[in-house]
């Protein structure tokens, strides 16, 4: 017997036919009249009653709709009144399917059946409606680019100061921490700094493009999260995007800065760290927005922020450890 429907507010979103149908609905042999049916409907209570089932042992022969059955002589059978071809949709079907196959078929109800014509249950009109309604709205959160759970979506852009207040300082705390910390990793490679003051200049580029990559990942990874998009779908694809962007921007930024300044030394060391800074921001911006959402935080609060903490400090490490290894 299906699980009796639940309110896909109250719980996770339904995704097949099956599991919005229901077993509590008026069933009746072929050969009963109208009078009889009439009389027997008020019972019980059915979860919908806009059409009785009509079944042939158990196997679905027709169904006959609410409005035919008051309107019709005592004397007339189920068998006379019945749509014998009714709408019907497999119990594994999904859900957005059967319910368009009741529009198209101008039904406010789907009977569901299974490969052997057998009954599994009717989705009520209120089901249906629910469906075309989450459906209509998930198409427009793709669309927009917003979080998968429409009410999450609305809910962070209409809240309060106060509450976005609260929702983003705390992860705005880790990046001023992160900043600090910055500043005591350029302090440790002062030696270097010493040796070679034009290290310096390139700094703020190397971290500018790992920001910048990560950022295009982050959007990526952020925008399919949103919409159900799996990680592992996206994981090997921004990865290797991401080795591939930050080789040609090495393969550009080396020479560039030889023929510029002069400087072998330089030249290699801004491109091996614009190589690997452009590789591992995009590592992060692929795990931190997974596992931001894998524990129920909001990406689109946390993940910039903390992206961009982790991508800076990881930009000037790399890059004061390949100069300390090439300057000595």
């Amino acid at each position: 017997m299906p699980a009796e429907p639940r309110s896909p507010g109250n719980d996770a979103r339904f995704e097949t036919a099956m599991q919005h149908a229901t077993l509590r609905v008026p069933v009746f042999a072929p050969a009963e009249d109208a009078a009889t049916v009439r009389r027997r409907l008020p019972e019980r209570r059915w979860d919908c009653a806009s059409h009785v089932v009509v079944c042939d042992g158990e196997r679905v022969a027709g169904i006959v709709r609410i409005e035919d059955l008051l309107a019709a002589p005592d004397t007339a059978t189920l068998d006379e009144l019945m749509d014998r071809d009714p709408p019907v949709v497999a119990p594994g079907a999904d859900q957005e399917v059967a319910a368009r196959h009741a529009v198209r078929h101008g039904e406010a109800a789907l009977t569901v059946v299974d490969a052997g014509g057998r009954f599994a249950g009717v989705i009520p009109p209120h089901r249906l409606m629910e469906v075309l309604l989450a459906e209509h709205e998930e198409d427009l959160t793709r669309l927009g680019g917003f979080t998968r759970a429409t009410s999450a979506a609305r809910s962070s852009s209409e809240e309060p100061v106060e509450r976005r207040f609260r929702h983003r300082l705390p992860w705005l705390l880790v990046g001023l921490a992160g900043a600090l910390l910055a500043a005591d990793i350029v302090g440790w490679f002062e030696l270097q700094l010493q040796q070679q003051v034009m290290l310096a200049f390139f700094l703020p580029g190397i971290v500018y493009l790992a920001d910048a990559v990560g950022t295009q990942t982050e959007t990526v990874v952020v925008r399919g999260l949103s919409v159900g998009v799996r990680m592992r779908h996206m994981a090997a694809r921004e990865l290797l995007a991401g080795l591939a962007i930050g080789l040609a921007l090495a393969v550009v930024a080396g020479p560039l800065v030889w023929w510029r300044w002069g400087e072998t030394d330089l030249a290699l060391i801004v491109g091996f760290a614009v190589f690997a800074a452009c590789s591992t921001a995009t590592l992060a911006a692929l795990a931190l927005p997974w596992l931001l959402d894998s524990f129920s935080f909001d990406p689109a609060f946390g993940s910039g922020p903390l992206a961009t903490v982790v991508q800076d400090l990881l930009s000037i490490l790399i890059y004061f450890a390949i100069a300390a290894a090439v300057v000595g």
